[in-house]
C-alpha cells in the first residue's frame, strides 16, 4: 500500500499531552517557543543558527502539514491538555515504510522542560509507531554530549545500539561529534 493511502489518528493523547499534527495556524506559538529555547537549541539544532521571521515558521508549519498528508515526513506538535499550550515539537523522521521503522526527534520550549513532559511525549509517540504504525523500529540518535538528549532514551528503556564516531560536524565550533544510536524494536 503506498503510504499516502494510510488512514491513521492525527491526534492522540497521553495523561497531560495532546499529540497532533502540525496545522497552518501554528507558527505563531512554534515561534515564540523557538526565540525562547535559542540559548538551550543553539547547541544541538542546526536550525537554530538561522534569523527566522514569524511567518518562515508559519510556512515551515504548513509545509510540515503537507509533508504529514503525503506520509513523507510526521512531525507532531505537542500541547498541554489543560492549558492548551505549545509544548514542544517532536515526531517520527527519516521513514522507511516498507520495514516499517522510523526515527523520533524532539526539541521542547525551555519554559516547559524539566517536568518531564518529552519523555512523556517521546513514550506516546513510540507506542503509536509500534501499534497505529505498525513500526517494527524506533530509533533516537542524538549527539553523545546532549546528556538530556540522551536520558530520555536511556529513560524509556530504548537500547543503546552503538555510537558512531566521528559521524559529523559539530553546530558549533565545527568540531566531529559522535551519534548515539539507540533503538527499540517490535
Amino acid at each position: 500500500m503506498k503510504p499516502i493511502l494510510m488512514d491513521f489518528p492525527e491526534e492522540f493523547y497521553t495523561e497531560r499531552l495532546v499529540i497532533r499534527k502540525p496545522m497552518p495556524g501554528d507558527g505563531k506559538a512554534v515561534y515564540e517557543a523557538m526565540q525562547a529555547s535559542l540559548t538551550n537549541l543553539k547547541p544541538w539544532m542546526p536550525w537554530a543558527h538561522r534569523d527566522q521571521t514569524p511567518e518562515e515558521v508559519e510556512a515551515n508549519m504548513r509545509e510540515a502539514h503537507a509533508k504529514f498528508l503525503t506520509r513523507e515526513d510526521l512531525r507532531l506538535h505537542i500541547f498541554h491538555k489543560e492549558t492548551g499550550e505549545f509544548i514542544a515539537s517532536s515526531g517520527l523522521h527519516r521513514i522507511n515504510w516498507d520495514v516499517p521503522k522510523f526515527e523520533i526527534g524532539y526539541w521542547i520550549d525551555t519554559r516547559h522542560s524539566g517536568k518531564g513532559y518529552i519523555t512523556e511525549a517521546v513514550k506516546g509517540i513510540t507506542n503509536f509507531a509500534f501499534q497505529e504504525l505498525n513500526a517494527k523500529r524506533v530509533e533516537i540518535r542524538c549527539d553523545s554530549k546532549n546528556v538530556k538528549s540522551r536520558a530520555i532514551p536511556e529513560r524509556l528503556g530504548f537500547d543503546l545500539e552503538g555510537i558512531l564516531k566521528n559521524d559529523s560536524i559539530s553546530v558549533v565550533g565545527n568540531e566531529p561529534r559522535d551519534t548515539c544510536v539507540f533503538a527499540k524494536i517490535k
